[in-house]
């Protein structure tokens, strides 16, 4: 397909949207909550859902308690629509904490709106795009500490997950404590596919110290795994440049231009759709990479809700059989529930609109 063409292919569906309503379905995982807020978007007897997935728990009070302040009555177009909430301040009231923020909470309405205006059409997404979803791929991604345990990085979470999947494997985030006894460890008892070196994160509660020493343990313990987001500097550099083929990007790409102007160009990256924000420049992104022979493995937010299985659907059409960051939100509750679907999980579109599940 020439690039534009999945979004030719849908920005044209019609869509009325008559009033919107949010809800607010935060999730408490014991050592933090993860806000959420689902936009319904309403109109001709249907109903079409997303998920806001802004981390900041402030700014989802304040877009709740704001409630719906925006006028949709004039779009016709799914194309109308995204051109609107593309110029709309999403964030009326205060300026958000993070400005990726906006890109996220642009992606729940857009989300919303392409799940409505398929319902109106009486179409699956996957038909309006003209794929077939495949088993999808997915990996586990997991901390190896919580965020109040004082106890520093353990394997108990790989250990729990794979005593009830054994065929899980993962994404890890390596940290300081590491060392080379527990490295050796997790090579030994599980399969890791990607580690998010996190080099891009700075005053949050994921950030780690860059240690090239660190870099250079885990790129030898795990000669198949990919190296996101690595803090690429004078000290880095000599390990990183002769395994580039390895290192991937996840936090620095909220475009297409993003991935364009990277200083090594990627062999895989993650893709998080709401990092892009609108629909229009996610597919350019897939049609990009599908054209210059770029991999993606998706990646997710913590979503909660219909986001979650929205990012899975995504996943099964443009990128199945990558490492993808996109496990059951099951595998994030520290109970480890019975039941979850394991990899690879076989397509389950709904029978209209963009819902997985």
């Amino acid at each position: 397909m020439e690039r534009g063409s999945h979004w030719e292919r849908v920005a044209g569906l019609p869509l009325r949207v008559e009033s919107y309503e949010l809800t607010g379905h935060d999730r408490d995982y014991g050592s933090f909550t993860r806000p959420s807020t689902v936009i319904h978007l309403r109109g001709a007897g249907e109903e079409g859902i997303g998920e806001d997935v802004v981390y900041d728990v402030l700014d989802q009070i304040a877009h709740r308690d704001g409630g719906p302040v925006h006028d949709f009555g004039g779009v016709s177009t799914l194309g109308e629509f995204s051109a609107l909430v593309g110029e709309l301040d999403l964030f009326p009231v205060a300026a958000p904490g993070m400005e990726a923020s906006r890109h996220y909470r642009r992606w729940a309405f857009e989300s919303a709106a392409l799940d409505l205006a398929l319902r109106q059409a009486g179409l699956p997404f996957h038909e309006a795009v003209g794929r077939d979803p495949q088993p999808l791929e997915f990996v586990c991604s997991t901390r190896l500490t919580t965020f109040d345990e004082e106890g520093g990085s353990s394997t108990e979470a790989i250990r729990k997950r794979l005593e009830r999947y054994p065929g899980l494997e993962f994404k890890l985030d390596p940290e300081n404590d590491w060392t080379p006894e527990l490295i050796a460890e997790i090579a030994e008892i599980a399969t890791v596919d990607s580690l998010d070196l996190k080099g891009f994160y700075k005053g949050t509660p994921v950030d780690v110290e860059t240690d090239p020493e660190l870099y250079r343990q885990v790129a030898e313990a795990f000669p198949g795994a990919y190296l996101e987001d690595p803090d690429v500097n004078d000290e880095t550099r000599p390990l990183l440049e002769p395994i580039a083929d390895r290192v991937t990007w996840d936090a620095p790409l909220h475009s297409l231009a993003d991935i364009t102007s990277l200083e090594w160009t990627p062999k895989a990256i993650n893709s998080k759709p709401s990092r892009f924000g609108s629909l229009q420049e996610l597919f350019a992104v897939y049609e990009h990479c599908a054209a210059n022979g770029i991999a993606i493995y998706g990646g997710g937010q913590g979503e909660v809700e219909v986001g979650r299985g929205q990012i899975q659907y995504l996943a099964s059409l443009f990128h199945a059989g990558t490492p993808n960051d996109t496990a059951p939100s099951g595998y994030n509750d520290p109970a480890v529930p019975p039941g979850l679907p394991t990899s690879p999980m076989a397509p389950v579109p709904s029978a209209t609109g963009f819902r997985w599940g």
